[in-house]
């Protein structure tokens, strides 16, 4: 089951029914870790077009193995085919990047011939991730925030919010001291980690209180989404 039911491009045993079983695995496996990669993500962190290419990405890998074999000239010109190709995209997500490496990977062992070693991988790998992800494994339980409150310049800042922070943050420093509206306002920019159950609306509800109803902003430092008041 180990072994590749393909021995050479040329040979006796590249025939029709091989092609289909090559492809037809690549397609059900590509289905397979698309589905993984969905199961692992949160819905709001993911595209239908990556989860299309995870499932075309090894069968295409596939027909190229197929095609090219053992044949040098084929590679080369499928090289200098693909070398006019020009991709342009911003750096994914590093777990993104992972399954495009999976994915080819899987494609290139179905594309060979080793049917068996591309399931193993897949379900071994597919569990793998699935595991990590039910654990949470490398999930920062605390929340590493950036915290910018407007205060007028009436107001002794120092040291106003602090046992408000004390009570919702494990951790907290000012990065940042700065004047707004020529000197009518200040901006300090505290860096803080949330407490694991600390609500954001209620810190800011506090801190609105102290600072005359103001502008206070609150950035995740990883995800950069904002909670604005």
């Amino acid at each position: 089951m180990l072994e590749s039911i393909i021995t050479s491009t040329s040979g006796e045993s590249f025939t029709f029914i091989n092609a289909i079983i090559v492809l037809v695995t690549s397609i059900v496996l590509g289905l397979i870790i698309s589905l993984s990669y969905m199961k692992t993500n949160n819905k709001d962190r993911f595209g239908s077009n990556f989860s299309v290419t995870l499932v075309m990405l090894p069968v295409i890998i596939a027909i190229i193995i197929l095609l090219v074999g053992n044949n040098v000239a084929r590679a080369f010109s499928l090289a200098g085919a693909f070398s006019i190709i020009r991709f342009r995209s911003a750096p994914g997500d590093p777990k993104d990047i992972a399954y495009i490496f999976f994915t080819l990977a899987v494609g290139l062992a179905c594309g060979m011939g080793y049917i068996g070693y591309s399931i193993l991988f897949t379900f071994v790998l597919c569990l793998v991730m699935l595991i990590l992800e039910k654990v949470n494994f490398g999930i920062n339980k605390e929340k590493t925030m950036e915290l910018k409150i407007v205060v007028p310049e009436d107001l002794n800042f120092e040291g106003v919010f602090d046992s408000i922070l004390d009570e919702y943050t494990n951790s907290y420093s000012v990065e940042r001291v700065r004047t707004r509206d020529f000197g009518a306002l200040f901006e300090i920019t505290y860096l803080i980690k949330l407490k694991q159950d600390a609500s954001s609306k209620e810190l800011l509800d506090k801190l609105r209180c102290k600072n005359g109803n103001l502008n206070i902003s609150l950035t995740s430092s990883i995800s950069e989404s904002k909670l604005f008041i």
